[in-house]
């Protein structure tokens, strides 16, 4: 098992928890976030639109502030933090890497789907130029079979990658699945490895305590569950929990609980619980960020939510599909008018 300061843990909850508050984070809230989870000793904090720099549009959700003025602020307050940046190449770009280290990003994380990792060749290698610490993110890692999983990894590795991650963007993966992944990374790449969990099948803690033993040293989390579907593993719970067991992140624990209690608490607009759409998430395997985008739909076409999900589930449809949420819907209500009339 791993010990002392060998797990570093990067806080979520300003870029996967925008999802959850339909991308309405204010330079205040993220202020106030920052400096605590700065005081808390969080190695990084990843601030960014939910799906990752440009990502505001009305295919993906408007942000209320740009990005960038966030990403200055959560520099501004972090003199221990390293403040990461999410980039899906095809949405975000070159210069939008540039001007995030220009502002003081020390992080860039470059996320593609599990299978195309081909496309983070010249976004990983900018990172590199700036001088930031890379991260390659493989999203959607239970949509590949472990041999194709660790062929992308190493396809990123050799693109310069400092860490690669396994995402488990659905919170679909169970634990033998983690681990047998994990494992297999272990064997092939020979740089950090990650893990990034959802919890909406309550397994993101129990998912993240077995990718460490099997030898990642990179968890994400997200304080009071503040993320996309059923938010990540908690941050502050993973911190409890590794102390126990003897691992130490250098985080602050009551620092956390201080900040989950009083900070975050107030902006969350529901509790994260794992309710009946985030449990569809993860049982049809569909990116987190899907849920509000499906409840909207199930709306105007006055059908069931956890339809749309399946279906996109069946459809093996990925992060960047956004678009086709309403095309699905929209023939989910025809079949249904169909049936009542016949």
């Amino acid at each position: 098992m791993t010990n002392k300061r060998d797990i570093y843990i990067t806080e979520v909850a300003l870029r996967d928890g925008s999802h959850a508050i339909a991308h309405q984070f204010t330079v205040d809230q993220v202020l106030k976030v920052a400096k605590a989870l700065n005081d808390a000793n969080v190695p990084y904090i990843e601030v960014s639109h939910g799906d990752g720099l440009a990502g505001s549009s009305l295919q993906f959700g408007l942000s209320r502030t740009n990005e960038m003025e966030l990403i200055e602020a959560a520099v501004s307050v972090a003199d221990k933090s390293k403040i990461a940046v999410l980039q899906i190449p095809g949405i975000g770009t070159v210069k939008e890497l540039k001007e995030a280290a220009r502002l003081g990003a020390k992080m860039a994380r470059i996320a593609t789907h599990v299978t195309e990792a081909d496309v983070a060749l010249q976004h990983i290698a900018a990172a590199k130029e700036l001088g930031m610490e890379t991260v390659g993110f493989l999203m959607m890692s239970h949509m590949a079979p472990v041999e194709k999983l660790a062929e992308q990894a190493k396809l990123m590795e050799s693109y310069g990658a400092d860490t690669v991650y396994v995402v488990d963007s659905a919170g679909a993966l169970l634990p033998n699945q983690v681990r047998e992944r994990i494992h297999v990374l272990k064997q092939i790449v020979d740089i950090n490895i990650g893990f990034h969990g959802h919890n909406n099948l309550s397994l993101a803690m129990a998912n993240s305590l077995v990718a460490i033993e099997e030898g990642a040293t990179r968890i994400d989390g997200s304080v009071r569950c503040l993320g996309a579907g059923a938010g990540n593993t908690q941050t502050e719970v993973l911190v409890a929990v590794l102390e126990r067991m003897g691992i130490q992140t250098g985080v602050d624990l009551y620092k956390m609980m201080d900040l989950a209690e009083d900070i975050i608490a107030p902006i969350l607009q529901t509790p994260q619980e794992i309710t009946r759409d985030s449990l569809t998430l993860g049982y049809a395997g569909v990116y987190s960020s899907f849920a509000l985008h499906a409840k909207r739909a199930a709306e105007k076409f006055n059908i069931d939510s956890r339809d749309i999900l399946i279906e996109l589930g069946k459809r093996k449809v990925v992060g960047g599909q956004e678009d086709m949420i309403v095309d699905v819907a929209a023939e989910i209500a025809k079949e249904k008018h169909k049936a009542v009339s016949r």
